[in-house]
């Protein structure tokens, strides 16, 4: 039997017993849960009179902002499909996400909007919204903010898009509510794997409310759900960026402070000026706050939980964080088809600087040989399996690759993340290896297929092979391997690189590029990017 539960319900539920609190600030300014939940209304309103229905898609190219989240319960309320993507993908990934995803309509912002009349056409986007990063902001902020050249914009001029603030002016009654129920797809979630290509996760009413509650809920001895004021250092359109901001507003009543793009000094200043509680961001962002030379003019003695994800965090970051601030920085473990956490450092006791946690209670996991799928002893090394209720099943329009790392054992279907991890006694997780080609730079998950493929279409090149290389401050930096054609001559490293920026969004980019006579190949010729890993390790030491 269905349950009748969905986020847009859930976030209505939240925003009437909270109505005047602030749900969000942005660049100093605050919108209460009631101004929120009108706003939607009134995005929800648009988009029916403009022809979205239930099941439509429809694609979010924005950095954080409000119009971001305003458009995103808009969605929700009349059971369209939200397709959240980075504002930094070109035109060549926004293009392919926008066709793999089947969305007609688009949100972008004016300085991002050269990329989406590039592809208009082509994708039959034919809904079109623009939007300047200060549209909610007062008038006299704007003025100000164009006077010191303080707010970027970019030139539209185009007859068929509809500027953000104009969708507002639609009444908030003039959109029936249809968010489905709790087994629908809510958004689709893109994220980088094994292949070429980025693959859509769809996300499901259940998972995202019974997952982010979950892990919501980890903290709670430390700060009250209810009281918390979060300063979230990560992108909307990540999982984890989503369960720090969406998951406040939507199910428990917190105040989420989003910034456009994180700067150092304003998450420091966010901190201090609204006493902000807890704070999200991928490990490199603490050691370069503990690393900022400004570091002791700011006041964050608020914070009571520090959360990282995204990469393992550093034993020497998270020592030097305790010793600087006095508190500890938590660590979890997930994916985007996990819908987040798998395992989360638990906020009592005295756990292990290198654990990555213990498994939620919503999530069942095993520790399996990669090759037999055979359950190895507490205490071994494995690739890491998971399975939920509710679970996601498949990827969007991939079978082959649903086949591949969604696999059913007994009856019960598992996925597969790829990660090699071990199971102390005392029930804490520890990262080992990756058994997948995922490169884990800043935070994000990069395919290494995706850049190889780039590579190969470069007349000159005949073979790639691209790893990530161990890097205290990224996580790994980018290399790419590569043999030229026989006749070939003359193309440098630097060519190359500019031939994949042309191609990649700016964080896929190798940094570096090495040239080879030939390639590691296996017995039956998979290139062997572990070989190459293991050199640059042995590099690293020496």
């Amino acid at each position: 039997m269905k349950r009748n539960n969905s986020v847009y319900k859930a976030f209505k539920n939240i925003a009437r017993t909270n109505g005047d609190k602030t749900a969000v600030i942005y660049l100093g300014e605050r919108f209460s849960y009631n101004k929120l939940m009108m706003l939607s209304e009134r995005m929800a309103s648009f988009f029916t009179n403009a022809g979205v229905r239930k099941g439509d898609r429809f694609v979010l190219y924005t950095p954080n902002c409000p119009q971001w989240v305003i458009s995103w319960l808009g969605l929700q309320k009349i059971g369209a499909l939200a397709v959240p993507v980075s504002p930094i993908y070109t035109a060549h990934d926004l293009g392919y996400i926008v066709t793999d995803s089947g969305a007609r309509g688009i949100l972008c912002t004016d300085t991002n909007f050269g990329y989406v009349k590039k592809i208009a056409h082509q994708c039959n986007l034919d809904k079109i919204i623009v939007t300047n990063l200060a549209d909610l902001l007062p008038w006299w902020k704007r003025l100000i903010g164009k006077a010191f050249d303080r707010i970027p914009d970019g030139k539209v001029g185009e007859e068929k898009i509809t500027p953000f603030r104009k969708c507002l002016e639609f009444p908030p009654e003039r959109a029936e509510e249809d968010c489905g129920d709790s087994s629908d797809i809510l958004e689709i979630l893109y994220t980088g794997g094994t292949t070429k290509f980025p693959k859509g996760v769809p996300i499901h009413h259940d998972i995202f409310i019974e997952s982010f509650l979950s892990q919501l809920r980890v903290s709670s001895p430390l700060v009250p759900l209810e009281d918390n004021i979060i300063v979230q250092g990560a992108p909307l359109f990540h999982v984890l960026g989503q369960l720090f901001s969406l998951g406040p507003i939507c199910l428990t009543g917190g105040t989420v402070i989003l910034m456009p793009k994180v700067n150092l000094d304003a998450v420091m200043l966010y901190i201090q000026r609204y006493k902000a509680k807890t704070l999200f961001g991928v490990p490199p962002l603490y050691r370069m706050i503990l690393e900022h030379d400004r570091i002791n003019y700011y006041d964050l003695s608020s914070l009571r939980y520090c959360f990282t994800g995204g990469d393992v965090l550093p034993v020497e970051v998270l020592r030097r964080w305790k010793e600087q601030f006095g508190i500890r920085i938590y660590q979890g473990y997930g994916a985007t088809e996990t819908c987040g956490g798998v395992t989360m450092v638990p906020v009592d006791g005295d756990p292990p600087e290198e654990t990555i946690g213990k498994i939620l209670p919503e999530k069942k996991v095993k520790i399996v040989e990669p090759e037999t799928l055979k359950e190895v002893p507490i205490g071994h090394t494995g690739e890491l399996i998971v399975t939920s209720d509710p679970m996601i099943r498949e990827y969007w329009n991939k079978k082959e690759e649903t086949m591949e790392c969604f696999v059913e054992m007994e009856g019960v279907l598992w996925y597969r993340t790829g990660d090699l991890v071990r199971l102390g006694e005392n029930g804490y997780m520890y990262f080992v290896d990756r058994t997948a080609d995922i490169i884990k730079h800043k935070g994000y998950r990069v395919s290494a297929s995706e850049i190889e493929g780039v590579l190969k279409d470069h007349p000159a090149i005949i073979a790639a092979c691209v790893v990530g290389v161990p890097d205290k401050k990224v996580g790994e930096r980018i290399k790419a391997f590569v043999v030229l054609k026989e006749d070939i001559k003359g193309i440098t490293g630097k060519e190359l690189i500019k031939w994949c920026k042309s191609k990649l969004t700016s964080y896929k980019v190798p940094e570096y590029i090495e040239f080879r006579d030939m390639l590691p190949k296996s017995k039956v010729g998979k290139y062997l990017r572990r070989e190459l890993r293991k050199e640059e390790r042995k590099r690293s030491t020496v």
